[in-house]
């Protein structure tokens, strides 16, 4: 019997699993950040929690991580994970569909931002290869907190979402040379730089190399042939050997587990079953993840907060203003304009997780020091925490220089001046996206005078025979200039839900009689713009079931007349698309 009670962390175990249970649904439901309550949770209950601040309260000890080795089993769990599911995300198509934004924009991102925090790390009495390191790591920005923002905000597909998100890549891509930079420092003692270097390199490179005809020789065939009558224990078997047999081959070379993660991500990025392995390790993502951040919450000893004193929270509003500016810049060349260019770059201001796995790999071969690391992880720690606050000043900094902007004599920057003079008689489509382009070809058929306006510049009409200029209709300065109080009516198909809102408003009262259809992204997004007056507001997904439900019914052999009176009556009863009074 007393082997029933030997299984190791068992109490953790049970601990972690009860949180995760309770406290993922707690966060949907709040609307909070899910990896900004596993980094709360980790540093409450850590070893340097409420365990340590109420020491005479024998009984928090039963719902604390008190044993640093679980913590560290745990936290090398989470990070192999999570590096392999960065990986399963950098397809090579997504790659090359963004590659101007994800190697020019990433690269002159992480360069430059890199060297001024390196300077001012150099500026503080650091070494020249750490504050190499720090510049490094401080650039890059939290993929998970930045994307499950842009998500909510619904700003993904969006132009400025779009070049966001490529930045991103490319730092997720520049975790890896990184990671390797980090080996070469730990042997720098052991031997001359320039052999190092060369055979770090070389090694890398090789292991890179190995692992691709790996996977295109022998991982993508044995995946074929396991698979071919589909178990899902087998898939899961399969990928799991996959996920720890390539990190156990780095880490046999002298290299991280984690960048053999990110590898062997990669690999299965490239194949077939990509999608079912996403799908596979699905319902464990948010435990895996939650594991990680957990990890390092639990890492962090708040007490130094008071120790390190005004340093810290300055240290975090530079890391903002750096970051904050250099992406500014990057996004307003890249023709985004300076309100979207300065919300999109506050948003990416903060540390990123792949630093806490840098900064730990680093302080356990002894590159950096346990102060240095602590300090840095309570930066990014914070600054993670601070990122919604942050996001919702330059919101509100935006909105400010949008109205600045409307009245100067200078606002002329921020259109195109070949605008149309005139739409008489025109049924005018702001946003050239893909429902755009659909109507456009719709009101070419039936021969309907029509003409388009997209606020991003890229081909722009280039196949079709629809007239396209460029301006946000959302500017009021763009509103006034375009004279829309004889067009035939004024279609919405924006993706920037708060942007087709500020539409509807501004062309309400400006043009009280003007017939306006707007896509909706929701029934609540509908019921918010007919609020506003909008003539019609469409909800996407309605239709989208409604339609889907009519191909169903005609193949079940159901009558024509009887369909149409069903969804007819769904879409008069759930629509909230009512024509204003």
């Amino acid at each position: 019997m007393e082997s029933l009670h030997t299984l190791p962390f068992l109490r953790e175990s049970i601990l972690y699993l009860v949180l995760a249970g309770i406290l993922i649904p707690l966060l949907q439901r709040l609307h909070i950040n899910q990896i900004l309550g596993f980094l709360a949770v980790g540093l409450i209950l850590g070893p340097h929690g409420i365990s340590e601040w109420l020491a005479p309260l024998d009984f928090l000890k039963l719902i604390s991580f008190t044993q640093n080795e679980v913590i560290t089993q745990f936290g090398e769990l989470g990070v192999i994970f999570l590096m392999f599911m960065i990986g399963l995300e950098l397809s090579v198509a997504r790659l090359l569909q963004l590659r101007q934004w994800v190697f020019t924009g990433g690269s002159l991102q992480v360069v430059i931002t890199a060297s001024m925090i390196g300077c001012i790390a150099y500026g503080f009495g650091n070494s020249y290869s750490v504050s190499v390191l720090l510049g490094l790591v401080l650039a890059l920005s939290s993929t998970a907190v930045v994307v499950q923002i842009m998500s909510d905000k619904r700003i993904l597909a969006t132009h400025h979402g779009e070049a966001g998100f490529s930045i991103l890549m490319f730092q997720d891509l520049a975790v890896v040379p990184i990671l390797i930079l980090v080996e070469m420092m730990a042997n720098h003692s052991q031997a001359g730089i320039a052999m190092i270097t060369f055979m770090t390199l070389a090694k890398a490179l090789a292991l890179m190399v190995l692992i691709y005809l790996l996977g295109r020789w022998l991982i993508q065939p044995i995946f074929v042939y396991f698979t071919k009558s589909y178990r899902s224990d087998v898939f899961m078997a399969l990928t799991l050997l996959t996920l720890l047999g390539i990190a156990w081959l780095t880490s046999l070379s002298g290299l991280s587990m984690a960048l053999g993660a990110l590898m062997a991500g990669l690999v299965l990025a490239e194949t077939q079953f990509r999608h079912e392995v996403e799908s596979t390790i699905e319902p464990f993502k948010g435990l895996l993840m939650g594991v990680f951040f957990m990890t390092v919450g639990m890492n962090i000893q708040v007490q130094e907060f008071v120790a390190y004193g005004y340093w810290i929270p300055l240290s975090v509003l530079g890391l903002f203003l750096i970051k904050a500016s250099v992406l500014a810049v990057i996004f307003y060349v890249g023709k985004i304009a300076w309100p979207k260019a300065i919300e999109t770059a506050v948003l990416m201001g903060q540390g990123g997780e792949f630093a806490f796995i840098v900064i730990g790999l680093a302080l356990s071969l002894g590159i950096l020091s346990t102060d240095l690391s602590q300090f840095f992880m309570l930066v990014i720690a914070i600054s993670m925490f601070a990122t919604p606050l942050m996001s919702l000043i330059a919101k509100k900094i935006t909105q400010w220089l949008i109205r600045l902007l409307e009245t100067d004599s200078d606002a002329e920057t921020l259109l195109e001046s070949h605008l149309p003079n005139q739409v008489d008689g025109q049924v005018v489509i702001a946003g050239y996206g893909r429902v755009g382009q659909l109507l456009g070809h719709i009101f070419q058929t039936l021969e309907i005078p029509h003409i388009a306006m997209d606020k991003h510049t890229q081909d722009l009409g280039a196949h079709s025979k629809t007239r396209v200029y460029l301006g946000d209709i959302s500017q009021t300065k763009v509103l006034r200039r375009i004279h829309l109080e004889n067009a035939a009516a004024i279609v919405l198909t924006m993706n920037d839900s708060q942007d087709t809102l500020k539409s509807v408003i501004d062309i309400r009262q400006t043009y009280p009689h003007l017939q306006i259809i707007a896509r909706a992204r929701d029934s609540a997004h509908a019921e918010d713009l007919l609020k506003a007056g909008a003539n019609v507001a469409m909800p996407e997904t309605l239709e989208v079931g409604l339609q889907l439900g009519t191909h169903v019914l005609e193949h079940l052999g159901i009558a024509e007349g009887s369909i149409l009176h069903t969804i007819a009556d769904y879409r008069q009863r759930l629509s909230p698309a009512r024509p204003m009074p």
